[in-house]
């Protein structure tokens, strides 16, 4: 592999900018630059130079196979100015490396075994993470649960391997009785653990996708006012002109730790013009596929024909002397927000570290496999443990084919 370099931090003006470079000539790049470098893992101050002097930098040394890729590692702690950060790649380039692309810090890291693709995935979904619930989601698989779960797994299935093995080599010799109830005990455990975690998987999903909250209800109902009162700005255009919104205005926020995004929608009516009517058959697809709509009207009405079970409805304008909440006044609103939070996370109760569709997958192809019963022959019992094992290694290690990580890192930036 030819040796990267990347700033890690974001482009522009700041503090301190990182530039790493990683390979097989990263330590002798960085000596021509740098002089020698400190002791492995030890951040030390270190005139950089080309030259001339490019800044006075903190650079720390990683060595192959102790390091986010594998390979041996340099980091610059540089002054966060541009034209720094510029010269100090030149300088790089100039000596052989080259520009990462996006991802390309981590895909080394999974092809030289230093990361799970588990834990690939999961660092995408927590470079891409809003909310606390998929932050700590996300971390829990790329600090490696899901891999100890899964060794666990396996560790019982070795154990039921070795057991099977036993009543084969000494068929002909008396066996304990309890060998073959043993086994059928460990492997109906992991059937149950298995079968657990890809039931939690449609919960996962959604946690790590997020929800969309659509408001519906008929034309100057409130539906703007109460987006821009959930996001505390003026957000959407109010009017008191009926058809006003016309598109669907979307606020991504935080409820309670998980992420939502509202979505304010044109008022439901026989539309009066034609821009109008594309803005309600809009309105209507969007809360048609939303996780949840909130009803909002006068007279405490839904609408019909988008009501689905978990929906709220609710009374608008409360400050006018109806009942229910009021946008303008907040009356209603944070009592509104909590029983929203609350039947969302009753959705993602469930959810578990299983998070992608290739990793049940991997989990029901061992399930099926186990679907083993007393009296089998122990050959069949064996090759049955066999292939379990395997399908539970594929869950945290089994390197997908290129398109899959192609889309996986298409979703990193430079420097990661």
């Amino acid at each position: 592999m030819s040796t990267i370099y990347a700033e890690a931090t974001p482009a522009g003006r700041g503090g301190v900018s990182v530039v790493r470079l990683s390979g097989p000539e990263a330590r002798s790049i960085a000596e021509a630059i740098a002089g020698e470098l400190p002791v492995a893992r030890r951040a030390e101050l270190r005139s950089l130079h080309d030259g001339d002097l490019i800044d006075r930098a903190l650079v720390i040394r990683f060595d192959e196979g102790a390091s986010f890729t594998g390979e041996a590692v340099v980091e610059f702690q540089l002054h966060g100015a541009p034209v720094v950060v510029r010269r100090l790649q030149e300088a790089l380039r100039a000596r052989g490396a080259r520009l990462a692309e996006a991802g390309e810090f981590t895909r080394r890291g999974l092809l030289n075994g230093a990361l799970a693709l588990s834990e690939v995935e999961a660092l995408s979904d927590l470079l891409a993470a809003e909310s606390e619930a998929q932050r700590q989601q996300a971390l829990r698989v790329v600090s490696g649960e899901l891999a100890r779960w899964t060794e666990g797994l396996r560790e019982r299935l070795v154990r039921a391997g070795a057991l099977i093995e036993v009543s084969l080599d000494f068929a002909d010799e008396e066996v304990p009785d309890e060998v073959p109830d043993e086994v059928f005990e460990l492997l109906d455990s992991v059937r149950v653990d298995i079968a657990a975690a890809v039931a939690g998987l449609p919960a996962a999903e959604r946690l790590r996708a997020g929800f969309e909250v659509a408001i519906v209800g008929p034309p100057n109902a409130g539906k703007s006012s109460l987006l821009n009162r959930i996001a505390r700005r003026e957000m959407a255009l109010v009017s008191d002109v009926a058809g006003t919104t016309r598109d669907v205005l979307e606020l991504h926020t935080e409820l309670g730790g998980l992420a939502v995004t509202f979505l304010d929608t044109a008022g439901l009516r026989d539309a009066e013009d034609f821009v109008e009517g594309l803005g309600v058959d809009r309105a209507r697809d969007r809360a048609r596929q939303a996780d949840l709509r909130l009803h909002l009207s006068e007279d405490g009405r839904a609408v019909e024909e988008l009501y689905q079970d978990g929906d709220l409805v609710l009374w608008s304008k409360a400050d006018l002397g109806g009942r229910g909440i009021s946008a303008a006044t907040g009356a209603g609103v944070p009592e509104m927000l909590e029983e929203l939070r609350r039947r969302l996370a009753e959705r993602v109760a469930g959810a578990g570290l299983v998070t992608r569709k290739r990793q049940a997958d991997a989990l029901e192809d061992a399930l099926a496999v186990l679907a083993v019963r007393r009296g089998q022959p122990a050959e069949l019992l064996a090759e049955a443990v066999r292939q379990a094992s395997h399908r539970l290694s594929e869950v945290v290690g089994k390197i997908a084919p290129d398109d899959y990580l192609d889309e996986i890192f298409s979703r990193f930036c430079i420097g990661k």
